[in-house]
């Protein structure tokens, strides 16, 4: 069986920087250090920083007062953010600067008067946080559907904002029938889908057609993960979204000559080697290469309140 490894692939630029936040935070105050929310959506990171002390929360009253919590990487609302200060937490916020960016645009739009519309899933973390910058502005809509359906207070004074981690073309579907509806509607200049999940959707479109088989590495949580199962299917290819090598099944290999292996933006490479193990050794299987759509260059700095917190800690 023919193996062919998908690159870019696995840790994106921002879930490489909230790691290391947490990574850091760790060091210089020590365990118990809570994190609101995942910090990232793979559950062999989350159970790592948990065996090292880390609580993951999801209500900002589980924190002790005075304590540090770390938002994640998909960010958090401004009602959170003044809980943490209502307790007296230290805060460190490893939000992606992708979804910073988002967070941003609708902070513009309200400011001149826009209501908006967040293309993207309603209960996901990152649209949870980004509603929560204009609760009564916002309005979240995931299918062409839902753009029909929707009723807005003014029509004239409409724009949208999408998640970081959606999927290219089901956003393009959506964002073609609000266009249709409402020919004027505001945007921003940027795509707001982030480069990463933009990078291993076209690597998974381009190179599904190749093979029999796409096997994904990431977490049921994970929406840029679930997103390359839909493009791997889009493609008429038999998919699968697996946290690690103990998920395979001898019945998916019946008949099948060729698979394509590549990881959400959450998933830790360690885990694509895993992998790639137990295909060689249970599965007949052969790398016979890996191949590269683009070399991704892109990295993010530390945030400041984690310079902040080390010298409040020093003192």
């Amino acid at each position: 069986m023919k193996i062919i490894l998908a690159n870019p692939r696995g840790f994106c630029a921002g879930v490489n920087m909230a790691i290391e936040v947490v990574d850091q935070v760790l060091q210089i105050v020590g365990p118990p250090v809570y994190v609101y929310h995942e910090i990232v959506h793979n559950q062999h990171v989350v159970d790592r920083f948990r065996n090292q002390g880390v609580v993951f929360v999801n209500t900002i009253e589980e924190v002790p007062h005075g304590s540090t919590i770390v938002y994640s990487a998909h960010g958090v609302s401004p009602a959170v953010r003044a809980a943490s200060r209502a307790r007296g937490l230290r805060e460190v916020d490893a939000t992606c600067p992708l979804v910073t960016k988002v967070h941003m645009e609708v902070l513009r739009y309200t400011r001149d008067g826009y209501y908006i519309i967040f293309i993207g899933h309603k209960n996901h973390d990152e649209a949870v946080g980004t509603v929560g910058e204009s609760p009564d502005r916002i309005f979240v809509v995931d299918t062409p559907d839902e753009v029909w359906q929707l009723q807005v207070p003014d029509e004239n004074m409409l724009a949208f904002v999408t998640q970081t981690t959606l999927s290219v073309s089901d956003a393009a579907l959506v964002i073609e029938q609000l266009k249709k509806r409402w020919p004027n509607i505001r945007h921003p200049q940027k795509d707001d889908i982030c480069y990463a999940t933009t990078n291993r959707q076209k690597a998974v479109s381009t190179w599904s057609p190749e093979v029999d088989l796409v096997l994904v590495v990431g977490s049921n949580n994970s929406s840029n993960s679930q997103r390359l199962v839909d493009r791997a299917k889009e493609a008429g290819r038999s998919a699968y979204l697996i946290d690690d090598e103990s998920f395979l099944q001898e019945q998916w290999f019946k008949g099948i000559n060729s698979v394509l292996v590549t990881a959400g933006a959450s998933a830790p490479d360690h885990l694509v080697r895993n992998l790639l193990d137990r295909l060689q050794r249970d599965f007949d299987g052969e790398l016979v290469e890996e191949r590269t759509l683009v070399n991704e260059k892109i990295s993010f700095e530390l945030p400041k309140s984690l310079r902040q917190l080390t010298v409040l800690n020093n003192n």
